[in-house]
């Protein structure tokens, strides 16, 4: 802004003229013979400065309110000199005497007409661009040092994100700390709707806790007003932040892409930050720096926090992926894939990352283009799905299924693998019966307790042909690793989700979560849009069970008893490097119908450790995969598991469903043992038995023929003569004959002549009773075992 000086003016007065003399009503001359008959003086101004010329300034309506109550009694019609503080400024000009002047004629009609012309031309642009109060405003000129120019800002209150829509499909999404986070994509609110479907809306689903799949627990979180509204790209997660990446603007109606960008959302602070203008490195199997990355859509996104980094693969280009594309060429599906390195973690694959480097903020971007782009048997794909496999190789696979072109497929037979460690693609042949062909499929991977087996489950999915007529699918498949062998889960007795495309799938607590996805037109809407399906026992469930809960979201120590399981792993399996296992594994346990194929037990134990088709090359033919110890207090091989109906949130506490399973066969044990005992017993009661039942049949044969030499042979057979007490009545100790007759019957029952009790009496009377051993019964051996020792130990 320029600044005004005062100008002398041709007729000035020591008062202000009139409102009327101005517009002509009144001239000058009246004025002066009626109001001051003597002649005016300008007085002689050299000894003070001119003031400097009346101006207006329009300032903000928080300046007008403010100088409104200190200068009320200023006001004059919005106009006014230069305040006292600017008198200063104008000290150092020229002083110029005035004389009399002569009177003036008043303006003419077309000087005033003139005069307001211009005033109304500076004052129309003022009134539309700023605010006057009706009252008016007091303005000084701003020396131009003081004026502070800023950015002009406004705060709106954004608004959240709908969680209730009729249809969902195309998102990004990921899981952090038993949160999923879900961006993008397309939804619909209503089943006509067919334009402006494309949105950016941003959603929370919470699996710390448990909910129906009839009202799950979404949470709408604040739209953003950077990251653009896409579909078909990916999100990755560092732990601590959120990237997106990738993705296709919208077709009804027409939006052009935007330049590219990393979109960071930070968890901790809740803001998106962008990252302008993203450059390739050079590295392994990729081109030199300085590469510009472009945004690609419909391809394999996937993101393992444990490694910090993520991968986008295949997809295509088009007008509505790249910014400026011409619209005359036709779309480009790709072969190669995009690695990005989140910031703070290292890459040996990467040069400017080597010797224990890190990403800085924003990442670094490395394009993986050797091994692929020149292969003839690797062919252009979008729509595919990618999954990890850790276990093989120094830093695990990832393995690609799924995709093709408009006319072509990617074969299911043959899965493409990539060696992270060493940036290098092999195939693999699978057996087993194949799935169709397919596109956007979802998948997700299960991990048996011990390592030796890694599941993938496949659902849904479409056919694009014939064009224009998609086929959706809502079959579930399983690919167990590294047998390579397919397996077709058997749904026919259950309700299973409408058959869909486009949607996306996580693992927690050994459960799959399904979000959104094209459904047939046939059906008006799918909401929630959200299932649930039990990986352990292959069944799909009404709700989510959450079973690691609150534990998700504290750290873990490093310790075997610390409580934190942040990644939802297998109990053995924690960890964050290389070596840890699988997120959301927790509680997974193999399913029947895999054991039956690859052999072991739900806490893994596979037999068929290694493809079924012989690897020619790769981490499968020369590698090892790593292997966990599960073990328990007593040494058994045992996993930790929950049980089936586990409400979600707690900390973990004791399995109580093992528990009572070792009471009950430590129960059984106890009783089988008993019964053994009981069953030697009554073995050894029967031989006694029948020991003495045939000495008592002799002995009867004996006296029948010669009552007193049985008798004799009966009481003498089990003592010598020197131990038998004397006889009473007879000096030697020995009765004659006569009377030993006469008195060998006569004592008690049961008694010898020579005052012993009988070995009859002993086993019938006592112990036996006359009746053959029992096993059963309220005297046999199982409730009366002491009184059957008595009667092995008598004998």
């Amino acid at each position: 802004m320029e600044r005004v000086r005062p100008q002398p003016t041709v007729d000035s007065h020591g008062r202000r003229k009139s409102i009327f003399t101005e517009v002509g009503l009144v001239d000058e001359s009246t004025v002066q013979r009626d109001r001051s008959p003597a002649p005016v003086l300008i007085p002689d101004l050299s000894t003070r400065p001119l003031p400097p010329a009346r101006t207006v300034r329009f300032r903000s309506q928080n300046d007008i309110l403010g100088q409104l109550e200190e200068h009320s009694d200023e006001l004059d019609g919005g106009w006014e000199s230069a305040s006292d503080l600017d008198r200063g400024e104008f000290e150092a000009l020229p002083n110029t005497p005035l004389q009399i002047s002569p009177r003036t004629k008043p303006p003419s009609r077309m000087h005033q007409f003139g005069l307001l012309a211009i005033i109304l031309a500076l004052l129309v642009p003022v009134i539309q661009t700023g605010p006057i109060t009706p009252l008016g405003a007091r303005g000084n000129v701003i020396p131009r040092n003081s004026i502070d120019y800023k950015e002009s800002s406004s705060f709106v209150k954004r608004e959240d994100s709908k969680t209730d829509v009729c249809k969902r499909w195309a998102h990004q999404s990921t899981i952090v700390n038993g949160t999923l986070y879900i961006y993008g994509g397309n939804s619909i609110t209503n089943p006509k709707q067919t334009e402006d479907t494309w949105n950016n809306d941003f959603l929370t689903l919470d699996l710390t806790k448990s909910w129906q799949i009839s009202k799950p627990s979404l949470t709408g979180l604040p739209r953003p007003s950077g990251p653009p509204e896409v579909a078909l790209g990916t999100l990755w997660n560092s732990l601590g932040s959120l990237y997106l990446y990738g993705g296709e603007f919208s077709h009804k109606p027409p939006r052009p892409p935007t330049a590219v960008s990393t979109w960071e959302y930070n968890l901790s602070s809740k803001q998106w930050f962008e990252h302008k203008n993203p450059k390739s490195s050079a590295g392994d199997k990729a081109p030199e720096d300085g590469q510009p990355i472009q945004r690609s859509a419909e391809g394999s996104g996937f993101g393992v926090s444990t490694l910090g980094r993520g991968w986008y693969f295949g997809g295509h280009l088009d007008m509505w992926t790249t910014e400026g594309w011409n619209t005359q060429i036709d779309r480009v599906y790709l072969k190669s894939m995009v690695e990005f390195t989140f910031p703070g973690h290292s890459n040996n694959a990467v040069e400017s990352l080597r010797d224990g480097k890190t990403a800085s903020e924003g990442g670094v971007w490395r394009n993986v283009t050797d091994g692929s782009e020149g292969s003839a048997g690797f062919p252009e794909r979008a729509d595919g799905v990618l999954v990890y496999v850790p276990g093989f190789g120094e830093q695990g696979l990832l393995l690609g299924l799924g995709g093709g072109t408009n006319d072509t497929f990617t074969q299911m037979n043959i899965i493409d693998v990539f060696d992270i460690a060493t940036s290098s693609w092999y195939k693999q042949t699978t057996s087993g019966k194949v799935p169709k062909f397919r596109v956007n499929p979802c998948a997700v991977v299960g991990a048996a307790a011990d390592g030796s087996s890694y599941n993938i489950h496949m659902f849904g999915g479409q056919s694009l042909q014939p064009a224009g007529d998609q086929t959706q699918y809502d079959d579930m498949w399983i690919l167990s690793v590294p047998s390579f062998t397919w397996i077709e889960v058997d749904m026919s007795k259950q309700g299973v989700p409408p058959a869909r495309a486009g949607h996306t799938c996580h693992v927690w607590d050994g459960q799959m979560i399904v979000v959104g996805g094209y459904v047939p037109k046939e059906l008006s809407c799918d909401s929630p849009g959200i299932y649930v399906f039990n990986m352990s026992s292959l069944s799909w469930s009404d709700q989510f069970t959450a079973l690691t809960g609150d534990r998700a979201l504290q750290a873990w120590e490093g310790k075997e008893d610390s409580q934190g399981n942040p990644l939802g792993q297998q109990a053995n399996q924690r960890g964050f490097d290389s070596k840890a296992g699988l997120e959301g594994s927790y509680a997974y346990a193999v399913p029947s119908p895999v054991q039956q194929v690859i052999g072991g037990k739900e806490t893994g134990g596979a037999t068929l450790t290694a493809p079924v088709q012989t690897p020619t090359e790769g981490p499968f033919k020369s590698g090892t995969p790593i292997t966990y110890t599960v073990t328990g207090a007593d040494g058994a091989i045992i996993t930790e598991t929950a049980a089936a109906g586990a409400a979600g949130g707690g900390k973990g506490g004791p399995n109580i469903g093992a528990i009572v399973a070792g009471v009950v066969a430590g129960i059984f044990a106890i009783v089988a043992a008993y019964f053994a005992f009981c069953a030697w017993i009554y073995r050894k009661q029967v031989a006694v038995w029948k020991n003495h039942a045939a000495m008592v049949t002799q002995r009867s044969e004996t006296e029948k023929r010669n009552p007193f030499v049985a008798g004799v042979t009966a009481t003498t057979s089990s003592k010598v003569s020197s131990e038998r007490p004397p006889i009473p009545g007879s000096a030697d100790g020995v009765r004659m004959s006569g009377e030993a007759s006469q008195t060998g019957y006569a004592g008690a029952a049961g008694m010898d002549p020579l005052g012993r009790r009988s070995s009859e009496g002993s086993v019938t009377d006592d112990l036996l009773a006359g009746s053959e051993p029992s096993f059963w019964g309220t005297r046999g051996v199982l409730l009366n075992p002491r009184r059957s020792l008595r009667v092995i130990n008598k004998d």
